[in-house]
């Protein structure tokens, strides 16, 4: 990294011109210094056997084995000739394959007993893997023949063997013979590391780090070698945002203090909550830095909320239809109340809270807790935010009706529940008729699109409803198709209302906007809702419930809003606004720059909703503290584009959101102190700085405004000290106390079948105590053409070593099918859970049995359910403590979390078991003991970001610049980044030009050529 000066030789002056082409253009190094920083990607032990085992297909591979069989084989009736060579090592074994000429030399050399290097692309050929016209180097001492080859071999006969990054050009030991070329240039190596920090953390000189690198001796030779090289990355990458976060403390900025009694004041006691303790620690960062004469430069991530609850079984609306709050995870996707898509970005449980019951004119019910928000309007008020502890106080107007109510939410298609062989209107035409008895709309019908609903609605009403005075009934309708009917009714952004009537049956009086008659045949065209009041249900009485266990979820969404049972819609805010009120009080202005228009206009009702009458100066009826909020965006009418400006040039507007219409020339400010920007990825650096440049006050004095960058997505703390390096990181991931603990654990079910048959032995502990257990596995299994196709069915409830039943290499454990629900309930119930009560709930069967199955389950009748992952939606069972997922390499890391949130629900801790055939040292294992690792969704995110592989966390990728990363990992470095950025900081504090570190200075001008600068700035 830090040694170009010296290093720059070209590699075809040295290696000659057709090996350097080679490594330009396939490995893409070009200069002495590229070669000694391409580092062996691990080691191979004379004597020790590389596991055929874990060869990965369709890679170029470096395997060490021995010969186990060698023979010519004749096809193409005699005319052709093949020699193939059985390897093995211990692990399993592999195929070799040469044909024609190319066999005379490998048959002579390649003897049963001889062991050698062989590098080739792994392929499949008759289902066994195979390496065809390999590379190879012989690793015996003896060798006859001539003396070039025996040189090579002694270069391998070390202890260690280099096993390099290769392709299918250049095997790894032709790479090592290329490095020992250039090796003695390693001495020439500049030392970007000041002398007394190399001291002070015990690290040796550069010289020394890449020839123990390549050649070590010994085990710790390579620890210290690595060790080294990564401080050179994590130091080198730090020092660059270390100057970056100095230059910006160089610029001039405004000092904005909080005065009191002004516009922050004012909105803070009308907060219909108390700030949690993170926002609160945020806030003391962000003033902080506001009150300094230098610009702010903050990242503010993970954005929470305020702690609003639900209970676990409440209902979320998501794209396949609702879902209990239990269920949700980072990446569950979710309807917002205008009918967008959004991702929950965040899931804090709160442990056990005081729990409320909303009770809205149609008879539905929603429970939340006291600080759970709501958007509600009333006739005098217009919409507005409120905690359900603010409508228990002020419920009813004097004449005793009620004061607020709920707007449905945009209606949207579903697709949830499986598929719809029957028309829904006559399946509604069925299940309305007479005698329906205990019948059910089928869940594929409720999780629908809008015109399936309409035409289930209409079926039903057509059989068994009849007009009623510009209204639509049905009646006698049992009570679970009543229920359903409502559901619907309400799904369309109507409204339902239940009566009960004789016999446990019910009357539905239904209500449709515009547009969606409630009967085909005759009937009234809609039902028109009262004047001016839409379809919106009031809020008729707020019941107390009880303590239950709740949990809030962050939506990365403007709104912050969410869609909850039967259509009603809660709500999360912004911290960011605060920041931007304290800007305002200080006489100065503050923009948000938003990715979209439609973000924009949600940013802006959003705070013009929570800020009420202080977003009104200056206008009738608003607060004499208030201050006006606008609007900018592209696609804005003339006047109001021209009001927008002139608010904005005279200072009349304190606030103002918009989108890329904000940076345009035109656009001028009467003092702009504070710029935040959400969603920060979405913008480069010159949208960033074209914004800021704006900060002149209206003097045209030069004035740097402050910066906050919003981010909704939990952020590793390591990829925000490289990534947003150059920005102060505030974090909002209040993680209160949360459920029962879960203890999470993988079963290496080939490696160790004891612990398997440990793992079923647990889950009967668990039954023995009164607790039930679920078992997840990724297939069903009722589809033979399935299996066939896949190359049949194999079981693992036995912890059945795949070289039991076969040792060829088609049994590794990528190359058999998933584990399915029917075989493995099976295998249980005759096996190691014989004489428990188990059952299988999965996708394919009918809805009646899979109702039936659940609610046996629920009640205790059920010891173990062995379920697809269907058990995601719909199941919360306090008293089930165990998870076993089989096979649980299948599932991706937010699946595997969703899942695991089933247990630990009550009192009793929860057992979530990781089973696995993948080999230990497998990157699908190394992902699995993350997971069993944290229950935290910012560790999670660090776990998805190894997962996707963190690329070059300068952004190289998209520039064409090759990594600047190649020994530090992001991830698992976290110490080493931590201190190099302590250690860069003092540096750059100390001497910003870094005069007195010539070598520093080379090794961040190879660094930072023009492009990375702007990838690095652009985060």
């Amino acid at each position: 990294m830090g040694c170009v000066a010296a290093l720059d030789e070209p590699l075809k002056k040295i290696l000659g011109g057709t090996t350097a082409k080679v490594l330009a253009e396939h490995l893409d190094l070009h200069t002495v210094g590229d070669l000694l920083h391409h580092y062996p990607r691990r080691y191979a032990e004379r004597g020790e056997l590389t596991r055929l085992a874990d060869l990965p297909l369709d890679e170029h591979v470096t395997v060490v084995a021995q010969v186990a069989d060698a023979r010519v084989l004749t096809f193409n009736h005699g005319r052709g000739q093949r020699l193939e060579v059985t390897l093995t090592d211990g692990s399993g074994r592999l195929q070799l394959v040469f044909f024609g000429k190319g066999i005379h030399k490998p048959h002579k050399e390649l003897l049963p007993g001889k062991r050698a290097m062989f590098a080739g692309k792994v392929s499949v050929f008759n289902r066994k893997l195979q390496l065809a016209h390999p590379e190879y180097q012989l690793l015996d001492r003896h060798v006859d023949g001539e003396a070039g080859e025996a040189g090579a071999v002694d270069a391998f006969a070390n202890q260690l063997m280099p096993i390099y990054p290769a392709c299918q050009q250049m095997a790894s030991w032709k790479l090592a013979k290329a490095v020992d070329a250039v090796l003695p240039s390693a001495g020439d190596a500049v030392d970007p590391l000041p002398a007394a920090l190399r001291e002070g953390r015990a690290l040796i000189p550069l010289p020394e780090a890449l020839l123990k690198i390549h050649r070590p001796g010994s085990k710790a030779d390579i620890a210290d070698a690595r060790s080294r090289l990564k401080w050179d990355e994590a130091f080198v990458l730090q020092v660059a945002l270390a100057r970056r976060r100095f230059a910006e403390t160089q610029l001039p900025a405004v000092a904005r203090a909080v005065t009191e009694g002004g516009i922050l004041d004012a909105f803070d006691a009308r907060l219909p909550f108390t700030l949690t303790d993170g926002q609160q620690k945020v806030s003391r960062e962000i003033f902080g830095d506001l009150a300094t004469e230098h610009p702010m430069h903050r990242l503010l991530q993970g954005e929470v909320g305020s702690g609003k609850a639900q209970p676990l079984d409440a209902l979320v609306l998501t794209p396949g239809g609702f879902r209990p709050m239990g269920e949700m995870a980072p990446g569950t996707e979710v309807v917002v109340p205008n009918g967008e898509i959004a991702l929950v970005d965040g899931v804090f449980p709160q442990g056990e809270r005081e729990v409320w019951r909303l009770v809205l004119s149609d008879g539905s019910r929603i429970e939340a807790d006291d600080e759970h928000l709501w958007i509600v309007g009333s006739r005098g008020t217009g919409e507005r935010v409120l905690t359900t502890r603010e409508l228990r106080a002020d419920l009813l107007c004097p004449d005793g009706r009620p004061r607020w109510s709920i707007a449905p939410a945009t209606p949207v298609d579903l697709e949830g529940g499986g598929d719809r062989p029957h028309d829904p209107y006559r399946l509604g035409l069925a299940l309305g008729g007479e005698g329906a008895g205990e019948r059910r709309v089928p869940d594929a019908y409720r999780n629908a699109p809008l015109k399936d609903r309409l035409a289930m609605v209409q079926g039903l009403m057509d059989a068994g409803g009849g007009p009623e005075g510009g209204a639509a009934v049905f009646r006698g309708a049992p009570a679970p198709l009543a229920g359903d009917l409502a559901w619907l009714v309400r799904s369309l952004g109507g409204c339902a209302r239940i009566t009960p009537v004789r016999d446990g049956a019910c009357s539905v009086h239904v209500a449709l906007p515009d547009g969606c008659p409630p009967f085909r045949e005759g009937g009234v065209e809609r039902a028109h809702p009262e004047a001016g009041d839409g379809f919106r249900r009031a809020v008729q009485a707020v019941e107390h419930v009880g303590r239950k266990p709740v949990q809030c979820i962050s939506v990365a969404h403007p709104s912050r809003a969410y869609v909850t049972d039967h259509f009603t819609v809660t709500h999360n805010t912004m911290v960011a606004l605060r920041a931007m009120l304290g800007v305002v009080d200080s006489g100065g202005q503050a923009a948000m720059l938003a990715p979209t228009e439609v973000l924009a206009q949600q940013h802006h009702r959003s705070v013009t909703e929570m800020m009420g009458e202080l977003a009104e100066g200056g206008m009738l009826g608003g607060s004499d503290k208030g201050t006006k909020v606008v609007l900018l965006t592209g696609s804005m009418g003339v006047p109001a584009r021209r009001q927008a400006l002139l608010d904005l040039v005279t200072g009349e507007a304190g606030i103002v959101i918009g989108t890329h219409a904000l940076i345009e020339d035109k656009v001028q400010f009467h003092d702009l102190g504070l710029v935040v920007v959400d969603e920060q990825h979405r913008f480069g650096v010159e949208q960033r700085d074209a914004l800021r440049g704006k900060g002149n006050n209206s003097q045209g004095e030069k004035r740097t405004p402050h910066l906050l960058v919003m981010t909704a997505t939990p952020i590793p703390r390591t990829v925000a000290m490289t990534v947003f390096g150059d920005l102060e990181t505030s974090v909002l991931d209040q993680l209160p106390a949360g459920r029962s603990p879960i203890a999470s654990h993988v079963v290496p079910a080939k490696d160790k079948p004891h612990f398997l048959a440990r793992a079923w032995e647990r889950v009967r502990e668990e039954v023995a105590a009164g607790h039930q257990a679920y078992v997840v596995c990724p297939r069903i299994g009722d589809d033979e053409d399935e299996v066939a196709a896949k190359g049949g069915k194999k079981g693992a409830a036995g912890a059945k070593d795949a070289a039991d039943t076969a040792s060829s290499p088609e049994d590794i454990a990528e190359k058999r099918p998933p584990l399915a629900v029917l075989d493995i309930a099976d295998q249980l119930a005759k096996g190691p859970l014989e004489g428990l009560r188990v059952a299988v709930l999965h996708g394919r069967m009918a809805p009646d049995d899979k109702d039936s199955v659940m609610r046996r389950f629920a009640a205790g009748e059920l010891d173990v359910l062995v379920a697809t992952t269907v058990i995601e939606v719909g199941v919360n069972v306090p008293n089930a403590t165990a998870m076993v997922i089989m096979d649980a390499d299948r599932f991706g890391v937010s699946q595997l979390h969703q899942l695991r949130g089933r247990v630990g629900r009550g009192s009793a801790p929860g057992l979530c078991l990781l089973v696995s055939e993948m080999p230990e040292a497998s990157p699908a294992r190394a992902r699995l003991a993350a997971v069993a690792g944290t229950l935290d969704g910012f560790e999670l995110s660090r776990i998805d970001l190894e997962q996707r592989r963190e690329g070059d966390v300068l952004g190289q990728a998209q520039s064409g610049v090759r990594s600047s990363l190649r020994m530090l990992a992001v991830i698992e470095d976290e110490e080493v980044i931590a201190a190099a950025r302590e250690e860069a900081t003092a540096v750059v504090a100390a001497d910003p030009e870094l005069t007195g570190y010539p070598e520093l200075r080379t090794a961040l001008s190879a660094l930072l050529d023009d492009e990375r600068e702007q990838y690095l700035d652009k985060g």
